[in-house]
């Protein structure tokens, strides 16, 4: 039997018309466009419901997912898209019980995919140096449920990380090639490294410093994701994209210049 939603539950109400609307359960009317609906009166309901609004408009009660979380999120900063983030998790090969650095955490929402990834057994020490930033970010991770993986920690990273052999760094900064050696010495060998950056030249810094360094593997990537209607009758692109979000830079630690290929 499938569990029944509860008060304070958070649900995903979507509407036929592709609008969606993330809230609470509690005794309060959500007002939308196509009518309102009493949120009380859909505690004790499964996901997957049917809901009517008040001009008897269709909607359907769904579990948000953590994309969805993260893009209706709080944030005072921009954020690493679920485009990238997805990748970036991959390439960086975050597993259950890695100990990961995220470095300039912002509002939290790729030290989230991190912590998704790290499991109950590992950790994120999560880096900002604005404090007004990383209660954000805290009150985020809680809202998520998943704080409890995450360590956040208000400090400037040019004073080094606190870590030393972790199993990977993640770096979103505006000035990364400033900071490439001290996440060097925080990495295990083999461990693996990523950067974001909006622009060309940004990367060029950083490449510098990379290429200074005992690194392999360096790329640099950029990901264009589109959307596509899924009307069969007119099966064609979406009018508008999200196209370019940042570079990705990835590299792997060694211990010896030399070794570099």
């Amino acid at each position: 039997m499938a569990d029944t939603l509860k008060q304070m539950e958070k649900v995903l109400i979507l509407f036929q018309d592709g609008s969606e609307y993330l809230v609470r359960l509690e005794e309060k009317k959500l007002h939308t466009h196509l009518g309102t609906i009493d949120l009380g009166e859909l505690i004790g309901k499964d996901y997957g419901d049917v809901v009517k609004t008040s001009t008897g408009k269709v909607g359907f009660i769904l579990r948000p997912t953590l994309l969805e979380e993260i893009m209706k999120m709080k944030r005072r900063t921009q954020i690493v898209y679920p485009k990238d983030s997805s990748y970036i998790a991959l390439k960086l090969d975050v597993k259950e019980g890695d100990k990961v650095i995220d470095s300039g955490v912002g509002s939290g929402a790729m030290c989230a995919v991190l912590a998704r990834h790290v499991g109950k057994t590992g950790k994120v020490f999560a880096y900002e140096r604005r404090k007004e930033f990383a209660e954000l970010a805290r009150e985020n991770l809680k809202e998520w449920g998943l704080l409890d993986r995450v360590e956040i920690k208000v400090k400037d990273i040019g004073e080094g990380f606190d870590e030393k052999d972790v199993d990977a760094l993640f770096l979103d900064v505006p000035d990364p090639w400033n900071y490439v050696k001290v996440c060097w010495e925080a990495l295990r060998g083999g461990g693996r490294f990523a950067v974001v950056c909006p622009t060309t030249n940004q990367v060029q810094e950083t490449l510098k410093e990379i290429n200074n360094l005992p690194f392999v593997k360096v790329e640099v990537w950029e990901s264009l994701f589109r959307a596509y209607k899924p009307v069969h009758e007119r099966f064609r692109p979406v009018d508008r994209m999200v196209a370019h979000t940042a570079y990705m830079i990835f590299a792997v630690k060694v211990k010896e210049k030399e070794a570099r290929i």
